[in-house]
């Protein structure tokens, strides 16, 4: 979008980051979206960077108080962006706090219809390599990785052997509720908002196949495709952050 004078007018964009990762995992999408002139900020969701809720409160809603909270700071609406596991968290917020966001990104992302789970959507997984990975922490509420799992195939494969070392030490246990708790919709509110997905055709975490049928089930305004794994703010964020910003 331009001014009348030809000036690209600064966009505000919230990342919000998927499973097992944090903040960080945006971090050269931000400076990219910065460089262009562009406000970017990447949170953290409940149970990451010292916030002390136990696992076992986290729910859809918990994640869906915290971006709305974070979207109602900023000036005006705001591209929402969500990355994976962030599909579901996004929904939720797009369902609380419609009317301060003005498109809602999919990033090889989850997209759930009303009373879906992340689990009822993943639906066996296809090809995907996560779930014969996964170990349950009962007790804490938690899942997380097995030792021997091979991280890199799975998430990073693209990215540089830097990145992928310093991304593999900063995963953390993902809390188990939000998983298996149901999305709450509605077409006046979550139905009225803007959708773009970037689907991602090298993925082996969340396959391709999933990600159509889902940009399928629920129509999203554009679809862009891009040749990359699950983590393309890693391996090309410049690319990924031309094509947000190209919304």
């Amino acid at each position: 979008m331009t001014s009348p004078g030809g000036a690209h007018r600064p966009k505000t964009f919230v990342l919000v980051h998927g499973s097992w990762h944090g903040s960080w995992c945006w971090a050269k999408v931000v400076a990219q979206l910065q460089n262009h002139g562009h406000n970017a900020i990447a949170l953290d969701l409940p149970g990451r960077a010292g916030d002390t809720t136990p696992a076992k409160e986290i729910t859809p809603d918990t994640h869906a108080e915290k971006i709305c909270r974070v979207i109602g700071m900023q000036a005006g609406p705001v591209i929402l962006v969500g990355h994976s596991m962030g599909g579901m968290a996004v929904t939720q917020a797009a369902e609380r706090c419609c009317q301060r966001i003005e498109t809602l990104v999919y990033l090889c992302a989850f997209i759930p219809a009303n009373g879906q789970s992340l689990l009822d959507v993943y639906q066996g997984g296809g090809t995907g390599k996560v779930l014969p990975n996964l170990v349950e922490d009962e007790a804490a509420g938690t899942v997380s990785f097995r030792e021997d799992a091979p991280l890199r195939e799975i998430f990073y494969h693209d990215c540089s052997e830097a990145d992928f070392r310093r991304a593999s030490a900063m995963l953390v246990p993902e809390p188990v509720a939000p998983r298996k708790i149901p999305v709450k919709t509605t077409p006046e509110r979550y139905g009225k908002v803007r959708k773009v997905y970037i689907e991602c055709l090298e993925d082996r975490a969340l396959p391709p196949e999933i990600q159509k049928r889902m940009y399928t089930d629920t129509p999203c305004e554009r679809v862009i495709s891009m040749a990359a794994s699950h983590s393309p703010f890693l391996s090309k964020p410049e690319e990924l952050a031309a094509h947000l910003i190209s919304l």
